[in-house]
C-alpha cells in the first residue's frame, strides 16, 4: 500500500508540474520550459517504475503465501478448503500503472487525453 501511495503521489506530482509549465508555455509566459518539464516527466516515469517493482514484489510474495499455505494443507496443519480473495491492492495498483501510462505517453508523444 505505501508503493501506491508513493508512486500515486510522484505519477500525479510529476504530470501536475508538466502541464503547469506546458500551460505557461503556451500563454507565452515563458520562451522554453524544458528542465521543469524534463523534471515532471522524470517523476513520472519513477513514480511508474516504482509501482511496476511493487507489483512484481506483491505478485511474488502472494505467491510464496499460496505456496506456503499448500505445504501446510499437505501436513495437516490447516485446512485448506477456502480459497484466497482477489487483492483489491493489486487491481489497484494495476489500474493506477494504467493510468500513469497513459499519462507519461500523452507528455511524450503529445497525444492522447491529457
Amino acid at each position: 500500500m505505501s508503493v501506491i501511495r508513493t508512486s500515486l503521489s510522484l505519477i500525479s506530482f510529476g504530470f501536475t508540474i508538466f502541464q503547469f509549465f506546458e500551460k505557461f508555455k503556451q500563454a507565452q509566459v515563458l520562451v522554453a520550459a524544458n528542465a521543469p518539464r524534463n523534471f515532471g516527466t522524470t517523476l513520472v516515469a519513477l513514480g511508474i517504475v516504482l509501482l511496476a517493482l511493487g507489483i512484481i514484489y506483491h505478485v511474488l510474495f502472494m505467491l510464496g503465501l499460496r505456496e506456503q499455505r499448500k505445504r501446510m494443507t499437505a501436513e495437516g496443519l490447516i485446512h485448506g478448503e477456502s480459497g484466497f480473495p482477489p487483492s483489491m491492492t493489486l487491481v489497484t495498483a494495476v489500474f493506477l500503472l494504467v493510468i500513469g501510462v497513459v499519462a507519461i505517453t500523452s507528455m511524450v508523444f503529445r497525444i492522447g487525453p491529457f
